[in-house]
């Protein structure tokens, strides 16, 4: 069983990006000889370092999903959204502030996380549960208290706050949510 989880990461490997691609494949190499030694705690700590390597190339990814800064305004990159995902049950994610000098809006995509799947049913049902939706293309975002968030082909979940609803709606416009919604797949 084991031999065929470190098959199965190594051809994951194979599909990673070049510069990370040498370390992941390094470290899954690394993994299998520490196994094929007998150092079965060594070869779950690789095996664990390369799943680090591959969830970071999903984070960066994601953040291929977050819109540019439109004219007049910045964009800032969070650095720490995974770390943040270690405490709410793991999963990849990315996130963004975008400032104009008057306005901020933080845009946070989260996918591969178990509190996704817990608040699909919720999201689904939000109309009926009183909350008032707003649509951005062919989503619809649930808009509590000037506070957006949709789920995405049932697997990501984004949010946009901080800012008027007509301005952040029309900086999710800009996002590719259809292929967002197939992120993973």
């Amino acid at each position: 069983m084991f031999k065929i989880a470190l098959a199965s990461a190594l051809s994951l490997a194979t599909f990673a990006g070049a510069s990370t691609a040498d370390e992941v494949t390094d470290t899954l190499n690394s993994a299998l000889a520490a196994y094929e030694d007998g150092d079965i705690q060594y070869a779950l700590e690789e095996l664990d370092f390369a799943k680090q390597l591959m969830n970071t190339m999903k984070g960066d990814a994601l953040s291929g999903f977050l819109p540019d800064a439109p004219d007049g305004w910045s964009r800032t990159d969070s650095a720490e959204m995974g770390a943040g995902l270690a405490f709410m049950g793991g999963g990849v994610g990315a996130e963004a502030e975008y400032n104009n000098g008057n306005e901020t809006i933080t845009i946070t995509i989260t996918a591969n996380n178990p509190m996704i799947a817990a608040m699909a049913g919720m999201m689904g049902n939000a109309a009926a549960m009183g909350i008032p939706l707003v649509r951005v293309g062919r989503e619809k975002f649930m808009n509590q208290d000037g506070d957006l968030t949709a789920m995405i082909g049932n697997q990501v979940m984004v949010q946009a706050s901080g800012g008027d609803v007509d301005t952040m709606v029309d900086l999710l416009k800009s996002m590719d949510l259809r292929g967002l919604g197939n992120f993973g797949s």
